[in-house]
């Protein structure tokens, strides 16, 4: 006995033991547990937090003011060559160019004014400057002299770049495009008042005032098959217009249209398409009474006048199409610079910015598309002579009234964005109104960047809400059927088929929705809203003929299969409703039914539209609604419904009023899942859709989102740019919305679960 207990109590002791250290072990593993779940969530909010913060590090460059600051001063480089009547600095910031009313050209070191050469514009003897103008700044720095026997002269300032034991070397130098000797622009040798000059590589024209007439001479460079040299052909005409008080003329690029532009505000626009015969084409005022014009600009690409006058205002002039199609000038936009006189306007070479120096030496920096003020500073303490932008648009250089030279180097990387830029209608050139557009590149260089993220937002709600249109009913349909009246043997099968179409790539998706659907419906338009009404209607005869069935024919059907006898009824309807599409809008609409909404109600219709989308990317959507949808039905306590039932509630009063507001936090959870995957998606945006960013509500129109520019335009676009980085704005802008979206919907769930917890 005493050997028997003995054996007992060590088998107790080994026992409790073991059940020690199991117990032990659990309990670590459930911390070890614990302090996982603790980790996993802190660190999946901290990746969030830092996404946002990236985002937020990438966007938030374009919203910084510009910066200009003073890098040195000094005395006019030779003033006794003559008063300076133009300033140029090259691309490189080094060299820069002053030019005298004298026809002298003195180029100097733009940071320290020491002088690297001088050279003399070959004037003829016996005559001299009556007067100058600059050709367009992207025409390899032409500029034109008038001269008092009635001739001109072309020059070309240019920057020969050289790197001699790998330092860079620019040597400046002038070149003459139409040859050294002078052109003839007035017959009677009348010296020329005003000079405007395109240069062009196969053709150039001049524009010259002389004895109160404004003549226009266009040469025309043709080169023979067999000849080595070129003929220049030469076209000369007199302009109809009154010329007395004209003090500018502007040429545009292509050389069609001229600028005539007096000091009291009168502006003449000529077609000179037709050299031998120009036409003016309008004529009107573009300054208020009593101000005067003090200086003009074309902006880049030639398209707009900024027009700046003695109020300090600056305003933007454009060809704009009118109600009958014609082209006419009209203000876009102004900018209030100062209350001092406008001195210099100074356009930018390759944006849409310009710089403008008052009376007092303020100089001033703008974008005319995002209509900011970039800088506003002084300058110089007296007014100022002679001013210019580099190329780059990061460097200036100003004269002063004292014979002061002052360069200050300029950081302005962001100028085109701004918030009117980009959620509110913007006016852009050659456009007949303000709108939204988003229109980020184009093989111009004179193009002007439209970054408005309004019709990416419109078309990612747009591709939302008729993905959701189509997803919901279906989905949430489906899964209170599958959860509450079906048997659970046909469960077994419905649930995971369903589910299995969550797995299917969406890349596959949006390739069968542009391919094949896009085309199908197309086609088969009619069929599609045929649709809607034959199955419903299939399904009801269905119905009406099931109750006339034999009941030992009924009985023999399984609880909860009756539904799968809908599917050949649905199937046969759908084929139904395709097969005499074609004929019935042809019987009923003489033609096919998209001719119909053109013709008749105007609606046009694109083949890859908000209908294949909202179709092709609701199929991806249905199975995330489904699954969560029918697992908080499914999971509804059985007591509930049971006692409902017993109280002598039918399956349908005790589904809607007691099984769905038990289980609404779920199918609520479940639908705004399903909305963030529909706003998030982008393949089958990408596929389905034309991918063009128009505000159309209908249905037959296409639309690009955010998701899918992203995915378009990011690998085009060049690092820290402003398109790159307006990208990832739009990114920050998805992400907010998500985020704001999610956190509304998790409130609300958390407010019906607290409403419905009682039940």
């Amino acid at each position: 006995m005493s050997e028997i207990n003995l054996q007992t109590k060590y088998s107790s002791a080994l026992q409790q033991s073991s059940g020690g250290v199991h117990e032990r072990w659990r309990l670590i593993k459930d911390r070890l547990a614990r302090y996982g779940v603790v980790v996993g969530g802190l660190s999946v909010i901290v990746a969030v937090v830092l996404i946002f913060f990236y985002l937020l590090y990438v966007v938030f460059p374009l919203f910084l003011s510009a910066t200009a600051e003073p890098v040195s001063q000094y005395d006019v480089p030779e003033p006794a060559m003559g008063k300076t009547v133009l300033l140029a600095v090259e691309e490189q910031n080094e060299v820069a160019a002053r030019f005298t009313d004298t026809g002298q050209v003195v180029f100097f070191q733009a940071a320290t004014g020491k002088i690297i050469s001088t050279q003399a514009v070959k004037i003829p003897e016996g005559a001299h400057i009556t007067s100058f103008a600059q050709g367009s700044p992207n025409n390899e720095g032409a500029v034109i002299y008038g001269l008092s026997d009635g001739k001109a002269v072309i020059a070309q300032h240019q920057y020969k770049v050289t790197y001699p034991n790998n330092v860079r070397l620019i040597t400046p130098s002038l070149d003459y495009p139409m040859g050294e000797a002078p052109l003839a622009m007035d017959e009677s040798g009348a010296a020329l008042e005003k000079i405007a000059v395109k240069i062009g590589d196969d053709a150039s024209t001049v524009i010259a005032k002389a004895a109160g007439k404004i003549r226009l001479s266009h040469f025309e460079k043709e080169k023979s098959l067999f000849a080595d040299e070129a003929t220049v052909t030469r076209t000369d005409s007199v302009l109809d217009y009154a010329a007395a008080d004209v003090t500018d003329m502007l040429i545009d690029k292509d050389a069609r249209n001229l600028y005539l532009i007096s000091s009291t505000g009168r502006l003449g626009l000529f077609d000179i398409s037709d050299k031998s015969a120009p036409l003016l084409t309008q004529e009107q005022h573009v300054i208020e009474a009593g101000q005067k014009i003090t200086s003009v600009a074309f902006l880049n690409g030639d398209l707009s006048l900024m027009i700046g006058d003695s109020s300090g205002l600056v305003s933007q002039w454009s060809k704009v199409r009118d109600k009958l199609n014609h082209f006419a000038m009209q203000k876009i936009r102004a900018f209030k610079v100062s209350g001092k006189a406008v001195v210099s306007i100074n356009t930018e070479q390759r944006r849409k910015g310009f710089m403008t120096v008052d009376a007092d030496g303020t100089m001033g920096i703008y974008h005319s598309t995002s209509e900011r003020e970039m800088i506003r500073k002084p300058v110089a303490d007296s007014q100022p002579e002679a001013a210019a932008i580099s190329p780059r648009a990061d460097a200036l250089l100003m004269q002063s009234g004292d014979g002061k030279i002052h360069f200050w180097k300029v950081d302005n990387e962001h100028p085109e964005v701004s918030l009117s830029s980009l959620w509110r209608e913007v006016w852009y050139e050659s456009y007949p109104k303000p709108d939204y557009i988003w229109q980020s590149s184009s093989a111009n260089s004179d193009f002007e960047p439209k970054y408005s993220l309004t019709p990416l937002v419109f078309g990612t709600m747009k591709a939302a809400f008729y993905a959701m249109l189509v997803a919901m009913p279906l989905a949430l349909m489906g899964a209170i059927y599958t959860a509450y009246f079906m048997s659970s043997t046909m469960r077994q099968y419905v649930k995971p088929s369903i589910e299995l179409m969550g797995a299917l790539p969406t890349v596959i998706l949006g390739f069968l929705a542009g391919l094949w659907l896009a085309p199908f419906i197309e086609e088969h338009l009619a069929g599609l809203f045929a649709l809607l009404m034959i199955i419903p209607l299939g399904v009801m005869l269905f119905a009406y003929a099931w109750q006339y069935l034999p009941k030992t024919l009924q009985q023999k059907i399984p609880e909860g299969w009756e539904a799968a006898f809908l599917i050949p009824v649905i199937l046969f309807s759908g084929w139904f409703a395709f097969t005499v599409s074609v004929p019935l809008e042809t019987l009923l609409f003489h033609g096919t039914l998209r001719d119909w909404f053109k013709n008749e109600l105007g609606i046009g219709y694109d083949q890859r539209n908000a209908l294949v989308v909202g179709i092709a990317m609701g199929f991806a959507v249905i199975p995330t609604i489904f699954s969560i949808a029918e697992d908080a039905i499914f999971s509804v306590p059985k007591h509930l419904t049971v006692g409902s039932l017993a109280l002598g509630a039918t399956p349908w009063q005790t589904m809607t009023k007691v099984v769905l507001l038990t289980a609404s936090p779920g199918i609520f959870s479940a639908v705004m899942i399903g909305l963030g995957r529909a706003v998030g998606e982008t393949m089958i945006v990408l596929m389905a859709t034309g991918n063009t960013p128009v505000m159309d509500l209908s249905i037959f129109q296409g639309l690009r989102t955010l998701a899918a520019n992203i995915a378009v335009e990011m690998p085009e676009s060049e690092v820290d740019s402003t398109h790159y980085r307006v990208l990832f704005l739009a990114a920050l802008v998805l992400f907010m919305f998500t985020f704001v979206f999610n956190t509304l919907a998790e409130i609300i769930r958390q407010r019906l679960r607290e409403k419905y917890s009682s039940l």
